[in-house]
């Protein structure tokens, strides 16, 4: 089974619109905030203010997804906004969820690289990087494609899973089974540290602005995802099958150990383009 991102999204997005919300990313449960709804809704939100997304005109979005957070963005800022994917699946329920919300003369949606994305240079005043980075082995062509394409004094805005501390080889192949069961679950990702963003950033001539840490506020996620994966489990199984669906449940697991122990977390950051 190819572990590709392409392949790996065109494979599960029906069945993750189930298990992770129509946003299809982590929540941020700040107070006040319960349902997975809100907090993926709340996690938006803090992308939309770390990208001073209010007054810009062309955002691109890297990792578009199925084109929720694009649509809130040019329903609730009129922007327009170029979503790049290298999912088919993901362009086709882009377009139509853009269709449905009355926005697409505001958005499109195409199938691009992030890592090489053929765009035009300083041609948007935002960038929108959602939990697509981690997916991206080239980090350093990600960010600097991220700063080709900004305008002077335009906004990257990223979000992603942290590597909380470094890992060993030695660390690496005792962690080997519950790193094999994510890689089945959600793609061939590799996750950097937060320093590592700031440096790629800043040898791409971004400078670094905002940086937070939502490790804490993330973690009620995976309660949430393991209760969906319960509520849905029939329409789940239908979609991908038995033993996908019970390594997802087991990955929520592995997931919440890796937050509890310091491995992994949750981070977003945002840098202007001088």
């Amino acid at each position: 089974m190819s572990h590709a991102p392409a392949d790996h999204y065109d494979r599960v997005t029906a069945a993750w619109g189930l298990l992770l919300g129509e946003e299809l990313h982590y929540g941020v449960f700040s107070d006040g905030i319960s349902g997975l709804a809100d907090a993926t809704g709340e996690l938006t939100r803090r992308m939309i203010d770390g990208g001073q997304i209010a007054g810009a005109e062309n955002v691109l979005d890297v990792g578009c997804g199925t084109g929720a957070p694009a649509v809130r963005l040019a329903q609730e800022f009129g922007v327009h906004v170029t979503g790049i994917t290298t999912s088919s699946e993901g362009i086709a329920a882009a377009t139509a969820r853009a269709a449905a919300a009355g926005v697409s003369e505001r958005t499109r949606f195409e199938q691009r690289d992030g890592m090489a994305n053929g765009l035009p240079d300083a041609a948007f005043d935002r960038v929108w990087v959602l939990e697509s980075s981690h997916l991206m082995r080239r980090r350093d062509r990600l960010i600097a494609e991220n700063a080709r394409v900004l305008k002077p004094g335009g906004r990257m805005v990223l979000c992603d899973l942290v590597l909380q501390r470094p890992l060993d080889l030695a660390e690496v192949r005792r962690l080997r089974e519950p790193l094999t069961l994510l890689r089945a679950v959600y793609g061939d990702a590799r996750m950097e540290q937060v320093s590592e963003y700031r440096r790629l950033a800043e040898a791409s001539g971004l400078r670094v602005d905002e940086e937070h840490d939502l490790t804490e506020l993330t973690r009620p996620t995976f309660d949430a995802w393991a209760a969906n994966a319960v509520r849905h489990h029939d329409e789940v199984v239908a979609l991908i099958g038995e033993q996908a669906t019970r390594d997802f449940a087991d990955s929520c697991d592995v997931l919440r150990g890796f937050w509890d122990d310091g491995t992994l977390g949750y981070a977003l950051i945002a840098a202007v383009k001088p």
